[in-house]
């Protein structure tokens, strides 16, 4: 039998499935779509991530309820149940999920954090995060024209919490991947558009200042020129983000299967 392999996770919505013949390490990938709309649909996964990509690494995307169904911490908790499912089927489906990668980007990125660092230590070798809220509490300061306001109901991030996130303070906390922050988090990769116009740069930035302040060493790429979901790149540049998760990825894998 093939050694196991590793794996990458990705969160999207209430599906969950793994690919790849042998025991592979695991990428798990969350879905964004601002936890409102959207699913984890393989014909979504980007051309780095298709077969015969990305080099060993079994991919699974993952599905959690969205904020019209359930609000935090339902979505968080079903990354979490994802990842226990994988675990019990990883004999029968191949996967080495002691060798497991979250990813996610935006509303998906903001639930690889969360999830990364609220499981126990251990539980995923490292995490990437594109273009991810890190602080729902202090979101509306990082808006620079003031447009996004901590007291309005119906923004996406008040529709996740149930509520504004002035009002609703203690959940802003709790779902604040920054609030969780402590000296066992596992490797970060986070990468951001300079540009960003729905979730600003400096959230990147609060994260990697709160995991280098736990004494944590984040890999932190601010993308000049980039907007959300990379609009404003070259098509060589959103490659390079690719080839980059994908080193990072390798590079944790291969240091916890030592």
């Amino acid at each position: 039998m093939p050694p196991p392999h590793a794996g990458l996770v990705a969160a999207g919505e209430r599906r969950w499935s793994a690919s790849g013949p042998c025991v592979r390490p695991r990428w798990s990938l969350a879905h964004g779509t601002a936890r409102r709309f959207g699913t984890a649909l393989p014909r979504l996964a980007p051309k780095p991530l298709r077969p015969p990509r990305p080099g060993g690494f079994a991919v699974a995307c993952l599905d959690y309820r969205l904020s019209g169904e359930a609000v935090h911490p339902a979505q968080r908790d079903d990354v979490a149940a994802a990842l226990a499912w994988l675990r019990r089927r990883a004999p029968e489906i191949g996967l080495d999920m002691g060798r497991t990668v979250l990813w996610g980007e935006s509303a998906g990125g903001h639930l690889a954090a969360l999830t990364a660092l609220t499981q126990p230590a251990g539980t995923v070798l490292g995490c990437v995060a594109w273009y991810a809220p890190s602080n729902l509490t202090v979101f509306a300061e990082d808006v620079p024209d003031s447009s996004y306001s901590a007291h309005d109901g119906g923004t996406f991030e008040a529709l996740m919490l149930g509520g504004a996130p002035a009002e609703a303070a203690g959940a802003a906390r709790d779902a604040s991947p920054v609030a969780h922050v402590t000296d066992q988090a596992p490797p970060f990769l986070l990468l951001h558009g300079t540009d960003d116009s729905l979730v600003p740069a400096r959230q990147s930035v609060r994260l990697a200042e709160a995991l280098t302040a736990a004494g944590c060493h984040p890999d932190l790429w601010l993308v000049e020129g980039g907007n959300h979901l990379w609009v404003g790149l070259s098509d060589a540049k959103v490659e390079n983000c690719f080839s980059r998760t994908l080193q990072f990825a390798t590079a944790c894998v291969d240091a916890g299967g030592r």
